[in-house]
């Protein structure tokens, strides 16, 4: 089975983003062939006009979507209104989160975990739509431990989840480990790596440790030798990423989900370096 290839977008917050995203960014990488490009929700629904927007547009282009949908602080009549709107546009596939808690936030809502957005999806609107779920090779932050952690992926997976893609990571052994704990357990739906390229180390760091996402010791050091040399950090960060995402493949991962942070050129550049196809 030929591996697939996805582009995550996050819902720009001017017209100027917008126009860029419409005009530039999305025609560029739709020239790759992915099979869809997801759109970020904020935490608690706080892009959502702007989500709705983005959705919006790509449907009209006729570019297959995933809308991310968290249910943190939200009810089931919410979450219902929203499935309604997406299945009345004829989209087909959602990625399904519990969503970041907002700081201050005392009412999660009815909706604690993502296992029981899947579950009520499922109950809501039965197969229609392709659910991706989150797992996190390397843990998720807030786990008490890579038990819980598992045990909690394990949780999606059962109520319905069709595929997950991964937390992005830079080292492919914790992926291939994860993998295999999950098929110990009898998770046997395809687990997609997520991607990131590298383009700035300052705010790679930042998300790095808001995240969980561990970089290597020895990609930082590289990183820092750069200084405030953006060249030098994009053409390295395009060598190691292209060499991992190569390594996941010949590894047998179902394919890649590239966090593109609305910027083209990146991905474009270790698309390249891993001379994969462009549709004619």
């Amino acid at each position: 089975m030929n591996p697939t290839f996805s582009f995550e977008l996050f819902p720009p917050k001017t017209e100027k983003g917008m126009q860029k995203l419409q005009r530039q960014q999305v025609p560029l990488l739709q020239e790759l062939g992915p099979e869809f490009f997801s759109v970020t929700y904020g935490a608690g629904g706080s892009t959502q006009v702007q989500t709705f927007a983005t959705v919006d547009w790509l449907v009209s282009q006729g570019i297959e979507v995933a809308p991310h949908l968290s249910c943190i602080g939200a009810s089931r009549e919410q979450i219902g209104g929203i499935l309604n709107r997406y299945r009345d546009q004829g989209v087909t596939r959602l990625v399904a989160l519990r969503g970041d808690i907002p700081s201050g936030m005392g009412d999660y809502g009815e909706f604690r975990y993502a296992n029981e957005l899947v579950s009520f999806i499922r109950e809501h609107s039965g197969e229609h739509f392709h659910i991706e779920v989150a797992a996190y090779p390397e843990f998720h932050p807030q786990a008490a431990s890579a038990r819980d952690d598992e045990r909690a992926f394990t949780i999606k997976a059962a109520a319905g989840a069709n595929s997950a893609i991964t937390q992005y990571f830079y080292n492919a052994d914790a992926y291939f480990a994860f993998v295999d704990d999950c098929t110990r357990l009898g998770i046997d739906i395809p687990i997609v790596p997520g991607i990131m390229p590298i383009t700035n180390y300052q705010q790679l760091s930042r998300f790095s440790d808001a995240c969980g996402a561990e970089i290597p010791r020895w990609i930082r050091k590289r990183l820092e030798s750069h200084g405030d040399d953006l060249d030098a950090i994009r053409d390295f960060g395009t060598d190691v990423v292209s060499t991992l995402c190569q390594r996941l493949l010949d590894g047998g991962a179902p394919g890649l989900h590239f966090y593109t942070m609305n910027q083209a050129a990146p991905t474009i550049a270790i698309w390249k370096n891993l001379d994969l196809p462009v549709p004619a």
